[in-house]
């Protein structure tokens, strides 16, 4: 047998206002959008921003179904929207908001499985890294360079 060990990096910000001016309008899109989150069932909702290569900013927010698994997180919503839009262009950042309407989160909000694993494909696909940033409502703010920091073991096309 033998053991390896896993070490990821992450970068903790107090407040947005230690931010640089690109990210902070990254949240600033991510927030604006989450209101248009549809989750009249959870009352969860989601919002995200990418920034593209070529300085486009797009967002999306989660939308929810009656039938739980038909709907789509904001992660997934903004980055299936960016690759129809501008196929050819890079992701270089997703910051992402989220949080309950029945209390408010303090804590930082990761992306779910299924969002690591669709960032994890636009990496491969575009081979470079995403940076990720994301929070509650309030509060301190995650950073990270890669999805790989939070998805180390990922499926990919290798493997097909």
């Amino acid at each position: 047998m033998k053991e390896i060990k896993i070490c990821s990096n992450f970068k903790v910000f107090d407040s947005a206002d230690e931010l640089n001016d690109t990210t902070k309008l990254l949240f600033h899109e991510a927030q604006k959008v989450r209101n248009s989150a549809y989750s009249v069932y959870s009352g969860f909702s989601v919002g995200a921003a990418v920034l593209l290569e070529n300085g486009k900013i797009l967002s999306g927010s989660n939308q929810e179904n009656a039938s739980y698994p038909l709907g789509l997180c904001a992660e997934r919503t903004v980055l299936f929207y960016a690759n129809s839009k501008f196929p050819d262009i890079k992701i270089k950042e997703i910051a992402i908001i989220a949080g309950s309407v029945r209390k408010v989160n303090e804590e930082p909000v990761a992306p779910c499985g299924a969002c690591r694993q669709v960032i994890s494909e636009f990496q491969t696909n575009q081979n470079s890294d995403i940076g990720l940033y994301f929070k509650g409502q309030r509060g301190k703010i995650i950073y990270t360079n890669s999805v790989n920091n939070l998805l180390p073991f990922k499926f990919d096309k290798a493997f097909l």
